[in-house]
């Protein structure tokens, strides 16, 4: 007779399904879905996870779907900003890529994934998505806002040299971010020119800059997890401790989110 509980720590053992929504980058007269492989390899590596790449390109209509498959969400960094539309402005910078098929797929994202619980994490663009979903809206130029510092990269530098750490983030007192890092402060790098100015509903700050520009989020009132950060904690994660930490954290929710459906499953079916 067949162990049942060989299938059941199987079942048990299963990674975690994450949603990555890929964005539209044109090469030579031809669209591309695309996803950099720097935040694929630490979703694998330090997170555990399982990365289901969705093209945004197609519309909505399936999203339910998408989402029946996930056990998380990781909305990542891209070289395009929002359509400013979307939180009620005016383009300040049409000389920058928009991607608005992947504003149009991740805004419901958001939301829809919040309504199931599903752990979300956010990176730079992925943090600013959040944010606008929750009806928040952005510094479409925070570099000539007299009250921040200039945040971008210099484009002239090497590559390593863009990604290196630029500045302190102080975290709050009291967070469940300064316990996980078990730090006041840590130092990240800094590559963007837009910024979280009014916050979104339900969402709290759980870092700030130097001076004083919000740095990552969560929403305790309406997530179990939704965790996003300005800066890059994707890059030579392997390398960071900290980055190490935050990804591990993600991980682990999406391990409870598997953990707790199969709960469900076994309730409903005793039943």
């Amino acid at each position: 007779m067949p162990n049942s509980n060989i299938g059941n720590k199987k079942q048990t053992l299963r990674k975690p399904v994450v949603l990555m929504t890929m964005g539209t980058q044109e090469r030579k007269g031809h669209d591309y879905q695309v996803m950099t492989h720097k935040y694929i390899k630490p979703l694998v590596d330090h997170a555990g996870c399982v990365p289901l790449l969705i093209p945004t390109c197609c519309g909505t209509e399936d999203l339910e779907q998408y989402l029946d498959m996930a056990d998380g969400v990781y909305l990542t960094g891209a070289g395009s900003n929002i359509d400013p539309a979307l939180y009620g402005q005016e383009n300040q910078t049409p000389e920058k890529a928009q991607d608005r098929n992947r504003d149009l797929f991740d805004i419901p994202l958001v939301q829809l994934a919040i309504a199931r619980g599903l752990p979300i994490f956010g990176i730079c663009r992925g943090m600013q998505e959040i944010n606008v979903a929750l009806g928040g809206d952005i510094y479409q130029k925070l570099y000539v806002e007299p009250q921040f510092n200039d945040h971008r990269e210099n484009p002239e530098d090497p590559v390593d040299v863009q990604y290196s750490a630029s500045h302190g983030v102080r975290l709050a007192d009291g967070s469940w971010l300064k316990k996980l890092l078990g730090t006041d402060e840590i130092r990240v790098n800094s590559l963007h020119g837009q910024g979280l100015k009014n916050l979104g509903e339900g969402v709290e700050a759980l870092a700030f800059a130097e001076d004083g520009l919000v740095e990552a989020i969560h929403a305790p009132k309406l997530s179990p997890f939704l965790f996003a950060v300005q800066w890059h904690p994707e890059w030579q994660a392997a390398q960071n401790p900290d980055s190490v930490k935050m990804f591990e954290a993600f991980g682990d929710a999406c391990r409870k989110q598997i953990a707790n459906a199969q709960g469900v499953k076994k309730i409903s079916s005793a039943a």
